[in-house]
């Protein structure tokens, strides 16, 4: 009996630890597992093929607008602008980055810098007039174009108020009316209109009636819009942004660290947006993957609009 129990015991010691076991049967499973593929991103939110058109773009959002689109797919684009020669920078500026982060080469882009006072029907007629002969179609558009400033409302000289509605508002409007002109008759395509959380509530400390005012007109204006084309192919949604750390507000901000404070405060996430964060909100309003969506508003403001 002390043999065959030595003998087990010999041939227990001798196996392979389940440990040692276990090693060798991740490493023959590594030999064979097939090497990892890159992330594939759903087709529907390439903007290839697409041409594009975003106005205020020559900076600040508009801007950041641009530069998803072309990392999406867009190689054909408008920038549009006050200042002609302003888009016409912001255009070049776009390619040169494109080529510097890509495999691409300036040839393989058409990015057009247009000039165009959104406040003026017929400014923004032609600044359309100038899409359609360059590239024969438009696809998606953005009304981005837009001002912000802080009167308290006995203190706001009028012409001030014209001209903030002028831009905000009639610049929406005009824009996406020559838009769906353009889209109507090649069967659809997509319309956002650039609002903000301002339309759902009323920010403080900072007073600006006017402005809220303006952006709830843009909201319903989409959501009027969308109905009314809706059979007609064209898709108008809006996307209204809580507060962004634009270059602009990063100088405003640079001066007065209680509003920065304060407002991040009043966002639950704690912070402000960059404009980065904007990116993917813009891209699924434009492209196909929101094809059966529209009359929408999305909000990107970190939840300050839930309290």
């Amino acid at each position: 009996m002390k043999i065959a129990a030595l003998t087990r015991l010999a041939s227990y010691i001798s196996r392979p630890s389940l440990a040692s076991r276990t090693i060798v049967s991740h490493a023959r499973m590594q030999s064979t597992v097939a090497p990892r593929r890159t992330p594939r991103v759903l087709p529907s939110f390439s903007l290839e093929n697409k041409v594009c058109v975003v106005t205020g773009a020559a900076r600040g959002l508009g801007n950041e607008f641009c530069n998803a689109f072309v990392q999406s797919g867009c190689t054909r684009l408008a920038i549009i602008d006050l200042k002609e020669s302003e888009a016409k920078v912001a255009a070049d500026e776009l390619v040169q980055n494109a080529c510097v982060n890509s495999d691409s080469k300036r040839e393989d882009f058409q990015v057009i810098g247009v000039g165009c006072d959104v406040s003026s029907e017929l400014s923004v007629q032609k600044a359309f007039e100038v899409v359609m002969d360059t590239f024969g179609r438009v696809d998606s558009v953005v009304a981005s174009a837009g001002i912000v400033e802080n009167y308290s409302a006995f203190d706001y000289p009028f012409d001030r108020i014209k001209r903030l509605y002028d831009i905000n508002v009639h610049g929406a409007f005009f824009t996406a009316r020559e838009a769906a002109r353009s889209m109507i008759p090649q069967g659809g395509g997509s319309i956002v209109l650039v609002a903000s959380m301002s339309a759902s509530v009323v920010n403080i400390p900072q007073p600006q009636t006017p402005y809220n005012a303006s952006k709830a007109a843009v909201r319903h204006m989409g959501s009027s819009l969308a109905v009314e084309w809706a059979k007609k192919g064209v898709r108008v949604n809006t996307l209204s942004p809580g507060y962004m750390l634009t270059k602009l507000t990063k100088t405003i901000l640079a001066h007065d660290a209680e509003l920065k404070k304060t407002w991040e405060s009043l966002t639950p996430m704690g912070k402000m947006g960059e404009p980065e964060d904007l990116s993917g909100a813009i891209v699924f309003l434009a492209s196909d993957a929101s094809r059966f969506m529209t009359g929408t508003e999305v909000r990107v403001d970190g939840g300050y609009c839930v309290i």
